[in-house]
């Protein structure tokens, strides 16, 4: 076909389709970057110069589950051989005071504790008290009054330590965020165009047969922003609509789900096209939420994408098919994405374009066509 008749489609001039191989959002020359939140889902965040520490000891219980795993056992260890060296040493002091240790071979003599000659026999005792293992060779007597009411506190303060300590390892050990691990984000956004509007879109999956119950997904827009009085905001957080109004946030999720972000006029990137994207920086945080449905407890998922790590102008590989009475998920396939014709301006520009005239053919058809003009 001659280049003149090229230029008598009407469509010519509504739309710009990028020739190049790839659309890799990346500068060479940009330093690399902190992430906001990591790969991983976890916050780069510290929080330094607290003054009121005592926040955190108003709520115990909390602080002793979000410790380091090697510190939770350290404590965990150290406060029952404290409070087992504590109440043996009450033991022992009540035997001292008595005269036990000096009188325990004579006839006659009762002591508080039968067979409790020095502090490793009353350590012992206080062991056996405490975790009710049962007496054998070392038993209370009835006729030590201060010994009873030893006993019954320690046996009171004892379960107390317990239902904390054990607790807290319960809680760390079932924890919803380890059952994050199976959930996964694709490692790249894309952004290309649905339905004659640019999106952006990434992919969510479980991969455990027990699923997220009411689970649902939000996104966030990480950047710096100055305000018209010139006030800087360092690391201003923008929503990002991924189906809030419409309910497509309520994922059903069975299989791997593409999440879009329609860039129309309420988006952060309605007037951003590809050489003006090239030269922002920003974070794009996404947050998958829902109820583990073995435990019923909530569990939250993080990933996020720098601006190097969207990609336009491509598509996400299908990882889905159907095989003999079932659908089966190719997992190898869940990161892959491919090329598509994909226009280089904004949404902004392209809604605009879009307005002057009938609706675009399918883009595939329009990359062979431009190439000739």
């Amino acid at each position: 076909m001659e280049m003149g008749q090229h230029k008598q489609r009407p469509w010519r001039h509504y739309v710009l389709i990028s020739t190049e191989r790839t659309h890799l959002i990346s500068d060479p020359a940009k330093k690399p970057r902190q992430r906001y939140v990591q790969k991983d889902g976890k916050c780069n965040v510290h929080h330094g110069n607290v003054q009121e520490t005592y926040r955190y000891l108003s709520d115990l219980f909390t602080t002793l589950v979000d410790l380091r795993w090697r510190l939770s056992l350290f404590i965990f260890t150290l406060v029952y051989v404290v409070n087992w060296l504590f109440f043996g040493f009450l033991w022992w002091l009540i035997a001292l005071i008595r005269g036990d240790l000096v009188h325990a071979d004579e006839e006659g003599w009762t002591p508080c504790v039968e067979n409790l000659n020095s502090f490793v026999s009353a350590f012992l005792f206080s062991i056996e008290t405490e975790t009710t293992i049962g007496y054998g060779y070392r038993v209370i007597t009835e006729k030590c009054p201060e010994g009873i009411i030893l006993l019954l506190l320690q046996a009171i303060l004892g379960s107390i330590v317990n239902a904390m300590m054990v607790g807290c390892m319960f809680v760390k050990i079932s924890q919803p965020k380890n059952r994050a691990e199976t959930l996964m984000f694709s490692h790249n956004a894309v952004i290309s165009v649905r339905d004659n509007k640019m999106c952006l879109m990434f992919r969510v999956g479980d991969l455990r047969n027990s699923h997220i119950v009411e689970a649902s997904i939000r996104a966030k827009l990480i950047r710096s922003q100055q305000t018209k009085e010139g006030e800087f905001i360092p690391l201003n957080q923008t929503d990002i609509n991924i189906g809030f109004d419409t309910g497509d946030d309520r994922l059903f999720l069975v299989s791997p789900l593409i999440i879009s972000h329609e860039i129309n006029e309420k988006s952060p990137f309605w007037e951003m096209s590809l050489a003006q994207m090239e030269k922002e920086e920003f974070e794009i945080v996404v947050i998958l939420e829902g109820m583990v449905e073995a435990t019923g407890m909530t569990c939250q998922a993080r990933s996020s994408y720098l601006d190097t790590e969207v990609l336009w102008g491509h598509r996400f590989t299908p990882v889905l098919s159907l095989e003999k009475g079932f659908y089966e998920v190719d997992y190898n396939n869940f990161h892959d994405v491919y090329e598509t014709n994909t226009p280089t301006c904004s949404a902004k520009e392209l809604a605009a374009k879009l307005r002057e005239g009938p609706l675009l053919p399918q883009l595939s058809l329009l990359k062979g066509d431009l190439q000739g003009l």
